[in-house]
């Protein structure tokens, strides 16, 4: 006997779901900033200036991380987006990276000392791509994020007009140490919460190195810390998109502090920073993160990429060491 129509629609909705969810499972490969900004600058007659790789790649981060496949997923409510937690998470992580950058852009890179205004467009910029990420009731996010870019795109196009001197880029080493320090501080971050993915039991060193020092309230002299089993892959992915952005970001900075960068003969440090940030992107050959244990026989993907992490923090915290020395 037959069976009716109606029973296989809810397999066939199951296997559209699934592979929606393997579809728009996806991240952006990588890009050269420099390209990127030669075409950006050509394409709108823009001059090569210093700050157009850093700005054109700001742009680029984050026009890509809106129409990339199945375009921004953060604020989607509807399946089978809703169901996807790997691609907004990593979202997440570029979003982190690019509102820093703005805001060092707004903050240092653009203008000469603490005195002098900030940039007309980056004022406006800098809050636009502080909107909350995951809102889906109009206002859209992606329209403010956009609206982020169209500002940033004002800024470079008067930062290239020889009759518009009110717009600068100022490359100077303790700008760029400035900045490396808010990354230093993301990547020891999501290095911490990487390694308590397997559990660890860690002294209280929050007041260390000053007996004078207080905070709020008391806490323990040592803790156990374990990231919820829920969120492991979380944070692996967050961290997979902060690295990400910063890739494209640091290649983009050398281009535009490269005089400085050769003056404190800092360049292959700096060069080496991205080559360990670029190991976290290798792809993950494996249907989802394993959690094993830390010597034991299944991968720990979580520790794996604690150490790239870790490794690119230590040379940041060199390489500022580098830039403010003489």
């Amino acid at each position: 006997m037959n069976k009716p129509l109606w029973i296989g629609i809810p397999t066939a909705l199951i296997v559209l779901l699934l592979a929606g969810m393997w579809w728009y499972n996806e991240e952006p490969a990588l890009f050269d900033p420099a390209e990127r900004a030669s075409a950006y600058a050509s394409e709108r007659g823009y001059q090569p200036v210093t700050g157009l790789a850093t700005t054109s790649a700001l742009i680029n981060v984050v026009d890509e991380m809106l129409n990339k496949r199945g375009g921004y997923l953060s604020n989607d409510i509807l399946p089978p987006w809703i169901l996807l937690d790997n691609v907004p998470n990593w979202e997440f992580g570029v979003l982190t990276q690019s509102r820093d950058l703005a805001r060092a852009m707004r903050n240092d890179f653009s203008r000469s000392q603490t005195q002098s205004a900030a940039d007309v467009d980056l004022e406006q910029a800098d809050p636009l791509l502080h909107y909350d990420a995951g809102r889906w009731l109009p206002p859209a996010t992606e329209g403010r994020y956009r609206n982020a870019i169209k500002h940033l795109d004002a800024y470079l196009a008067r930062l290239s007009d020889p009759a518009q001197p009110n717009a600068q880029f100022y490359a100077r080493a303790d700008n760029l140490a400035d900045w490396l320090a808010i990354v230093e501080k993301r990547l020891g971050s999501l290095s911490q919460r990487l390694s308590a993915s397997a559990g660890q039991r860690r002294f209280n060193t929050d007041l260390a190195g000053e007996t004078e020092a207080r905070q709020s309230t008391g806490v323990a002299q040592e803790v156990v810390v374990k990231t919820p089993w829920m969120e492991i892959d979380d944070v692996f992915y967050e961290t997979r998109g902060t690295t990400w952005a910063l890739i494209h970001f640091l290649k983009a900075l050398e281009v535009d502090f490269a005089d400085v960068l050769a003056k404190k003969n800092a360049t292959a440090s700096f060069r080496q920073i991205i080559r360990e940030l670029e190991a976290t992107q290798e792809p993950l050959r494996s249907p989802m993160v394993l959690n094993g244990s830390k010597f034991g026989a299944l991968a720990n993907h979580s520790l794996v990429m604690a150490n790239y992490v870790a490794r690119a923090n230590a040379a940041i915290i060199d390489l500022r060491f580098l830039l403010s020395d003489g």
